[in-house]
């Protein structure tokens, strides 16, 4: 294989992480982030009932998922990623006007739908650009550092909320946020995009017949080649708890006696190590798979002590298991992408979205009920136990490397 000088790949692409890594840094800077959780139970919803706009938010990305795979893969991608963002602003926008469970609710399907348009198209379109330029080596770093501005923006936004809440409330929270989201649309407008939209049929790409072809390759591919679907799982394993997890951070704080002011501190805490465990994706990926394995076990006790201590150092810990976990992330979706092999890239990197989506929809239930029996800092310890099943699994391949193949 040839190898390309760090700073002519770099050069070359360039075109590509320009727009990208704005695209990452804005739909994440969203001031709403740290505050959205004490929002609702400002406005008097039960844990339950912001359990339940969880499941909202997971069910609707879970039913569009896959169909807006398929539709990346006939249509320009970077079209979905610029609409994306506009549905998150009008579901941000709603719930300021309208304060209350179903402006919630509906405000969480807009967002849930504009994940789903860009669940599978950015990496689709990220992957398919590296392959343009011979580059395909470098997508865990590139998505390393895209999901490390993903946390890094949350944490910048999370600074920014302290004051702008302090003096406008959360109606300047909210414009806050609406303004990033309009920015992040006119950045994937500025993404490249080079690949054939064509159909083995001879179908228009953008014809019924030209999205069902689409939709079938992918899911073939899925379901016939054990290496593609293995990767599948890996996501989903790797990917669910700790995001689901995350989305309870303010709640854990503020259960451990942390002052509502203080919250998005905490917050802040955890993300800054979360988007360091992005930037180390690049080299974590070139490990030898058991050593990978042996990382991601760390995640759980890791995450399990820090939510009981309930205090700084427990919020440095809680912080390290999900950084960790944040790599384990990348990692297993460059698996997975070195994987497929077929035209429908977006539809198959979807079908491990949707895998996340269902897993989310059900453990939101659970970790309700399991709340109302222990608390978040239990609740928090026992969701993270799957890192160390997944450890165990992954500690018994024999593959050179975290993202190399396996025959």
């Amino acid at each position: 294989m040839t190898t390309v000088p760090p700073h002519a790949s770099g050069v070359r692409t360039f075109r590509l992480t320009g727009p990208l890594y704005a695209y990452a840094a804005l739909t994440e800077f969203v001031l709403l982030y740290p505050l959205y959780a004490l929002l609702f139970e400002e406005t008097g919803l039960s844990v339950t009932q912001v359990s339940s706009l969880f499941v909202i938010w997971s069910l609707t990305s879970l039913v569009v998922s896959v169909p807006a795979g398929a539709w990346a893969d006939v249509v320009p991608r970077r079209h979905l990623l610029a609409a994306a963002p506009l549905l998150a602003a009008a579901g941000f926008s709603l719930w300021l006007l309208l304060p209350g469970y179903w402006s919630f609710a509906l405000g969480f399907v807009l967002w849930g739908a504009g994940g789903a348009l860009a669940s599978g198209a950015l990496e689709a379109l990220v992957y398919t650009e590296l392959a343009h330029r011979d580059a395909t080596g470098r997508y865990a770093q590139i998505m390393g550092v895209t999901r490390a501005l993903n946390v890094a923006a949350v944490g910048a936004a999370t600074l920014v909320a302290v004051p702008v809440m302090a003096h406008g409330g959360y109606a300047a929270v909210g414009a806050g946020s609406v303004a990033a989201c309009v920015l992040c649309s006119l950045a994937a407008l500025a993404l490249p995009e080079h690949r054939s939209t064509g159909t083995d049929d001879g179908a228009g790409p953008e014809s019924a017949s030209g999205y069902l072809a689409a939709l079938r390759e992918g899911l073939a591919e899925a379901r016939t080649d054990r290496r593609v679907r293995g990767a599948i799982v890996l996501v989903v394993v790797v990917t669910c708890s700790w995001e689901l997890l995350e989305e309870y951070v303010p709640l854990l704080a503020a259960e451990s006696g942390v002052p509502a002011a203080t919250v998005p501190v905490v917050v802040l805490v955890v993300w800054i190590l979360i988007t360091l465990g992005g930037l180390l994706a690049g080299p974590v990926s070139r490990l030898p798979v058991r050593a990978f394995a042996l990382l991601l076990g760390l995640a759980a006790p890791a995450i399990a002590v820090g939510a009981l201590l309930g205090n700084p150092l427990g919020w440095a810990l809680l912080g390290a298991g999900f950084g960790v976990c944040q790599t384990a992330s990348v990692v297993a979706d460059a698996r997975l992408q070195n994987r497929i092999t077929g035209s429908s890239r977006a539809t198959v990197t979807s079908l491990a979205v949707l895998g996340v989506d269902a897993l989310h929809t059900s453990s939101f239930l659970l970790y309700a009920g399991v709340f109302a029996l222990t608390g978040h800092g239990v609740a928090f310890a026992l969701f993270a136990s799957p890192y160390l099943v997944a450890a165990l699994v992954l500690g018994r391949d024999r593959t050179g490397s975290a993202t190399r193949p396996t025959g």
